[in-house]
């Protein structure tokens, strides 16, 4: 596919999204549709497509409508670039209008706090209350793709070894500092897939603020854990290749249909269970469900379909899997909260909710990390149960 044919299927597939349609699937059916379509052509299309998504907001505002022309259009301009091969011809995309070329030529206007950061207007104040004066720095860099980052399973091998493994592959990757655990891939990530170090265990793809996150609570953890809110296992493999004997369950267990297999391509101590635990443990790990703010680079769809009603039901949500963890908790034990949120609603307030009707409680660790850290947005508050309870 030519550039311009790539573009013209980019159109195609963001209006699809506009009329409702999600976006994965549109790009599913675009691909069993388009056999003519190499993994590169495919590839490229996802990448316009998911950067269009990204930047929904301004690139509307800057390409003068809603539509998928506009939206590419409206990423040109910001780039500084026009166009090329729109002529119509083939599979290109119909010749620029004389608006559109006017538009184009135009000097770029100054645009709203919230459209130029992509930011759903009930949002931005949510988030300058969380994020303490780097609201627009942090919400500029989610504008953009995130790293690609994997875990490397040290039960099995190390960063070094893993390290040279990809690059006889022709995979760049260099240590992250947010974790001892973590590799961010720096060229060829595609080639992963095809990897021994990934079909063997070796690795995982996980994000670095991800990682960190476990680890710090794999720090303060002793004995069996419980990962309360396991979905595909992420946090469970990564506690396991600590060492940790850990249980996983989920309310949804489909979302665990996968981890079996993971479990034991990775060599990892994690029992999946049938029902909802009983009894209690030392060590709860709860990674609970939530907006997901901290990881719109990777699912930016999620963030123009999030309403203040979601973020009603979530803190609902939460505050339920709070107490739920609490009740399971031994005298002495420890809950993880987590969330891949920026948010305070969903973050601090949390806890505090919780710790104030909770005086037998309290918190030994928080940590908050942002994109500005390397990874993805996520919070961590470690809480103790007092032994006396």
């Amino acid at each position: 596919m030519t550039p311009a044919a790539r573009e013209a299927a980019a159109i195609e597939l963001l209006d699809r999204w506009l009329a409702g349609l999600p976006v994965e699937q549109a790009l599913t059916l675009w691909a069993r549709a388009s056999r003519f379509a190499g993994s590169g052509d495919r590839e490229a299309v996802r990448d316009l497509v998911f950067q269009a998504v990204r930047r929904r907001r301004s690139a509307a505002a800057l390409g003068g409508a809603e539509t998928g022309r506009a939206l590419l259009l409206g990423l040109a301009r910001e780039a500084g670039i026009r166009p090329e091969g729109w002529t119509g011809v083939g599979h290109a995309p119909a010749d620029l209008s004389e608006a559109e070329a006017r538009l184009l030529d135009a000097p770029l206007p100054v645009l709203t706090r919230s459209a130029a950061l992509d930011c759903p207007d009930w949002l931005l104040d949510h988030f300058d209350a969380a994020l303490q004066g780097q609201t627009d720095v942090i919400l500029s860099r989610m504008r953009d793709r995130a790293p690609v980052f994997l875990r490397v399973n040290t039960a099995r091998t190390s960063r070094d070894a893993v390290i040279s493994e990809l690059a006889a592959l022709g995979i760049e990757a260099r240590p992250h500092p947010l974790a001892t655990t973590a590799l961010e891939v720096t060229a060829n990530p595609r080639r992963l897939r095809n990897s021994d170090a990934l079909i063997e265990g070796r690795v995982e793809m996980q994000d670095a603020a991800s990682q960190a996150i476990a680890l710090d609570f794999a720090a303060h953890a002793r004995g069996p854990v419980l990962d309360y809110c396991a979905g595909g296992g992420g946090k469970a493999l990564a506690l396991a290749a600590e060492g940790f004997s850990v249980s996983a369950y989920d309310i949804d267990p489909r979302r665990m249909a996968d981890l079996p297999a993971r479990a034991k391509r990775a060599g990892a101590a994690v029992k999946v269970l049938s029902g909802p635990p009983t009894g209690t443990w030392s060590a709860i790990f709860a990674d609970a469900p939530c907006s997901g703010s901290g990881s719109w680079r990777r699912a930016p769809e999620a963030k123009w379909a999030f309403t203040p009603a979601r973020l009603a039901e979530l803190k609902s949500i939460q505050d339920t899997i709070l107490r739920q963890c609490a009740d399971l908790t031994a005298p002495g034990g420890l809950v993880g909260y987590a969330t891949c949120s920026m948010l305070r609603d969903e973050n601090e307030d949390r806890v505090k909710a919780f710790l104030e009707n909770r005086p037998d409680w309290r918190c030994i660790l928080e940590r908050r990390l942002s994109p500005l850290d390397g990874g993805d947005g996520f919070y961590l508050a470690v809480l103790r149960k007092s032994s006396a309870s």
